[in-house]
């Protein structure tokens, strides 16, 4: 009796299935390094909380982490089928937007503004464009920036406890940048959303940082506007 199923087509199946695996299992190898190396970076950017004076030098250190992280990137990008991105994207995308953070934690630490996605592209080796390959993608670029918020509101306040009394005022007002930038945006993505929705919470821890150093006088800026207002009344 003549078989009714040709065990030919399992075979190639097979081999399917064997390639798909091999190509993630690379791809997880590579993404396990820059893991580990962004890792080492938040570890160094640390500090700003304990040490205000190491802030260059932990930024310097992340920088060369990240760098590393580049060249991470290069690799993966060759392990990528040509237009299968999104097919494999789940790999990278949560540690992507780790490094996003990083960078832009870094960048704000260094020069006080928000990094753009072109250079965070730029610092990551990748293109900004999907058409172009391996891309840095928009949500993955917001998500990261949204983290930043995090991280500023604890700065903030370990600031206070440190002494330095007018870098929460400046956090103040680059979040609330922040916040109304994010306003403009019309999210449907689910995942970014909720996390836009948390970002209110650090910008109230803020605020509060903010208003418990106008309340206690230890703002140079408060001091001065007291000074100005006595002035004017003499």
């Amino acid at each position: 009796m003549s078989n009714f199923v040709n065990m030919d087509i399992f075979s190639n199946y097979q081999k399917y299935i064997d390639n798909e695996q091999e190509v993630r299992e690379n791809i997880r190898l590579v993404v396990r390094e820059i893991e580990h190396l962004a890792k080492d970076a938040q570890i160094k950017l640390q500090i700003i909380h304990s040490d205000l004076s190491q802030i260059s030098g932990a930024c310097g250190s992340a920088r060369k982490l990240i760098e590393a992280c580049a060249e991470k990137y290069v690799k993966l990008a060759t392990l990528v089928p040509p237009g299968q991105y999104y097919r494999y994207s789940d790999h990278w995308t949560y540690i992507t937007q780790r490094l996003i953070f990083l960078i832009a934690l870094v960048i704000y630490l260094e020069a006080g503004f928000l990094v753009t996605r072109e250079t965070v592209a730029e610092m990551l080796g990748l293109k900004t464009k999907p058409g172009d390959g391996f891309h840095l993608d928009v949500e993955d670029y917001l998500l990261g920036i949204l983290q930043l918020a995090s991280e500023l509101s604890r700065f903030a306040t370990n600031s206070v406890t440190m002494g330095d009394y007018e870098r929460p005022l400046n956090i103040s007002h680059f979040i609330g940048d922040l916040n109304t930038g994010f306003r403009l945006l019309n999210l449907k993505n689910d995942g970014l959303r909720k996390r836009f929705d948390a970002l209110k919470y650090d910008v109230k821890k803020i605020e509060e940082v903010v208003y418990d150093v106008s309340i206690r006088g230890l703002s140079n800026k408060d001091n001065k506007d007291g000074e100005q207002s006595v002035a004017a009344t003499e």
